[in-house]
């Protein structure tokens, strides 16, 4: 369990394109955990994913907490805390997971997602990514995103062959490179950082961050007096209002003064 006081807020709706909602989210408060995971293969194979994923990824953080032995099917790798060992393994258990299901399951093959997730503890924070959901930071008003998205578009802003203006509207830009589809090999990046009191974590699917600009997201998530669920709720309506073309989910996360 956390012992670093938190509040949230957490949201995630359909669009207005989209026939119906293939992203899931996790917030589990008491164990310090938060996730947003976009599914991915179409209507019931994206759906099932997502769940598939949001369960098996809940129910290691669950297991393991305060657990160094037992529940470790994985190997530690030696740089990482065992905070962030806990997170990039629940990933890796969750991509054995679909594998798993898929074998058994013929409607999930060719399935999967792509995820951003959060473990807390202590006031320290461990963030991962696969594919192109994205954690920022939000301290004293300044916004930095603290995941690599896995996608074309950000291969080749990388290699500087586009400019960040360009890849918005790049069409490649929904093309991702590293999912959790239940392939072996899969690489989870994971980040470990601080996370002092009144500083805030944002968690969103490109749903979101593909429609409003980075400057728009910290503008918004930056309001010290709004609840943090009205937060997110006012995420979804600003990309409802210019057309909602995927589904959205956003997640925030403060640490409390």
């Amino acid at each position: 369990m956390t012992s670093l006081p938190l509040r949230f807020g957490a949201a995630t709706d359909r669009g207005r394109v989209r026939p119906s909602n293939e992203d899931r989210f996790v917030a589990e408060h008491d164990l310090g955990f938060f996730a947003v995971i976009d599914g991915m293969g179409g209507h019931v194979k994206g759906e099932l994913a997502s769940v598939t994923i949001a369960e098996a990824l809940t129910a290691f953080v669950r297991e393991s907490a305060g657990d160094s032995d037992k529940t470790w099917p994985i190997g530690l790798d030696p740089k990482l805390s065992v905070l962030a060992n806990r997170l990039q393994i629940a990933i890796r258990i969750a991509n054995r997971t679909l594998a798993t299901r898929a074998q058994a399951d013929p409607s999930l093959d060719g399935s999967g997602a792509t995820l951003a997730a959060a473990l807390i503890a202590k006031g320290e924070i461990a963030v991962s990514n696969v594919g192109d959901c994205r954690g920022y930071i939000l301290r004293n008003g300044d916004m930095s995103q603290v995941t690599r998205d896995h996608s074309v578009v950000a291969e080749q802003l990388a290699l500087g062959l586009i400019d960040p203006e360009a890849a918005r509207t790049h069409p490649l830009r929904h093309v991702v490179t590293r999912a959790v589809s239940g392939q072996p090999g899969m690489t989870v990046d994971v980040v470990e950082l601080p996370l002092a009191p009144g500083e805030r974590l944002i968690l969103c699917s490109d749903g979101i961050h593909a429609v409003l600009t980075d400057r728009e997201i910290a503008a918004l998530f930056s309001s010290p007096d709004r609840p943090l669920q009205e937060l997110c709720d006012a995420a979804i309506q600003q990309t409802n209002q210019r057309g909602g073309p995927d589904n959205a989910t956003v997640i925030v996360v403060e640490a409390s003064q």
